[in-house]
């Protein structure tokens, strides 16, 4: 049967009205399924409407999937009464938990977890299944902290987590990078005698890396089963984030020693070490043997690992021609690779054939553009690129950073003053300025995007969202005491230099884990050696 359109919308549910006669096995069955697609994809109320009536009118009002779509599309149409109707509808039939439990599952996929939350506290049984659900989908929905709170009023209510609600809950830890809930969690894990299998062991490994614990990640590499790719590839990666690429080669070369057969993701493993480390010869190495290789082929992302390698090293024509040469088109992800090592070497004429081959520009491509003009002092063009954002309605993604303490997470924006704390921390940030600028920290100004005086251009970067976000830890923290902060975005050139001072003052290892890579600082250097 052909998919439902938006046009025809009208038309099915008038057929539908005709035809009162269907049963519940009847092939038309899935009518209703496409029709109520089409209506959620055109917000077609009216449609919406008449096809819900005769859903019930039939006897599939009950039916998991329906009953969900229903409702996301009364949810699309900005129909959020209706939707709270049907919602409470649902629970007036006789519906069992297995048809709650995908009803859930299907708004949780959909992104509607706030609804997902609305049918969770109306169900009247619950099972680990319905939690299951709850958990993953909020982290699915990059809803962290939420699934760590209801995982621990899951516990509260005495329902036995099991292997799929930690291996969640992990992944929830690892993206905020919270190591003070992470450790509760594996020795929740341990008193409850979880058995490790190929997945958690793998979870854990990216869960101590990806909270700045990569010595505690080795360990439990070193003391797990090893049988299975996954669990090289976690460790791997790890490695290759902390910016130890030649830790992750020589897990790569392990894995021969243990039979272990590399894929695909093993390969981006390593030639993402490679980049983070500037290491070009390896880099190449690793990817002339992937060519040659007959099981495993370079794909698009181990051309945009390649791309990457060579454009932070500054070797744009080369990555230009590894461009030019794929055997498939480039995505925007290589492109962003090219422009962002044109602006780091200030080579504009590559950033602009860069930007002129991303369809779909974000936020991100203009800023790299915008500063490639601003370290170059072209003003009239960085003024064009705003322009551009501005005509395209772009936004620029604020600055966000994170520091967890006795296992709350507290966050932090450029410039923000929502904190309760705030007098605080703008009280020891102010400090730690001077105290740097009498140590003879200068700021780096070149990447402010406006052509205003260097006083002005300075009092923008103080107040960047990782600063307040460290003001905030060395606040709450014990003099000599490590801190780790989390930021959405790469961190900028003045902060990384500014906090590898503040290392060296306090005598105090401060973690940076951004986007792109984990920094180490300390003693008034960085692991990542400048290169990131």
């Amino acid at each position: 049967m052909r998919r439902l359109t938006a046009p025809t919308t009208m038309a099915a549910a008038k057929w539908i009205s005709s035809n009162s006669s269907l049963s519940f096995n009847h092939p038309e069955y899935e009518l209703f399924n496409h029709l109520i697609e089409a209506c959620k994809s055109s917000s077609n109320l009216k449609s919406a409407t008449i096809t819900h009536a005769r859903v019930i009118r039939l006897g599939y009002g009950t039916h998991p999937s329906l009953a969900a779509s229903l409702i996301l599309t009364y949810v699309k149409s900005d129909h959020f009464n209706l939707a709270c109707l049907l919602i409470n509808q649902v629970f007036s039939w006789t519906v069992n938990l297995t048809s709650l439990n995908s009803v859930i599952d299907i708004l949780m996929r959909a992104g509607e977890y706030e609804i997902a939350h609305k049918v969770f506290d109306k169900m009247p049984d619950l099972d680990v299944i319905t939690w299951n659900s709850m958990i993953g989908g909020y982290v699915k929905n990059a809803r962290f902290e939420e699934a760590l709170r209801f995982f621990r009023v899951m516990l509260r209510e005495n329902v036995e987590p099991d292997k799929f609600t930690f291996a969640s809950v992990i992944t929830a830890c690892a993206r905020l990078g919270a190591v003070d809930n992470a450790r509760w969690v594996h020795e929740l894990m341990v008193r409850k005698g979880i058995e490790l299998n190929s997945i958690l062991s793998s979870a854990l490994i990216d869960m101590y890396s990806k909270c700045g614990r990569i010595e505690f990640a080795k360990g439990i590499f070193n003391s797990v089963m090893r049988g299975d790719v996954s669990v090289w590839n976690s460790m791997i990666n790890g490695l290759a984030v902390h910016g130890l690429a030649l830790d992750a080669i020589s897990v790569f070369l392990r894995m021969e020693v243990e039979n272990v057969v590399p894929d695909c993701i093993t390969f981006l493993g390593v030639l993402t070490a490679c980049s983070h480390c500037g290491l070009i010869e390896e880099g190449r190495k690793y990817f002339d043997l992937m060519k040659r290789s007959s099981s495993i082929r370079p794909e698009l992302e181990h051309y945009g690992a390649m791309v990457d390698l060579l454009s932070r090293a500054g070797l744009l024509e080369e990555a230009y021609a590894v461009i030019k040469g794929m055997p498939m088109e480039p995505d925007v992800v290589i492109w962003r690779a090219l422009l962002s090592g044109s602006r780091t070497f200030k080579m504009p004429g590559l950033g602009e054939v860069a930007i002129a081959n991303i369809s779909r520009r974000k936020s991100g491509d203009y800023v790299l553009l915008s500063n490639m003009y601003c370290s170059q002092e072209r003003w009239d063009s960085a003024q064009g690129v705003r322009e551009m954002m501005q005509r395209n309605k772009v936004r620029k993604v604020q600055g966000k950073s994170w520091f967890e303490c006795d296992g709350v997470v507290h966050h932090f924006k450029s410039g923000d003053r929502s904190h309760p704390e705030t007098e605080s921390v703008y009280k020891i940030l102010e400090g730690l300025i001077q105290r740097t600028k009498m140590e003879g920290f200068v700021h780096t100004t070149e990447l402010v995007t406006m052509d205003v005086s260097e006083e002005e251009k300075e009092r923008n970067l103080h107040y960047h969202s990782e600063k307040l976000a460290l003001a905030y830890a060395i606040f709450k923290t014990s003099p000599g005491t490590e801190i780790m902060i989390s930021k959405n975005l790469r961190i900028c050139n003045d902060c990384h230099n500014w906090i590898k001072m503040v290392s060296e003052i306090l005598s105090r290892v401060i973690i940076v884990r951004d986007r792109i890579r984990f920094h180490r600082f300390e003693g008034g250097s960085c692991s990542c050696g400048d290169y990131w």
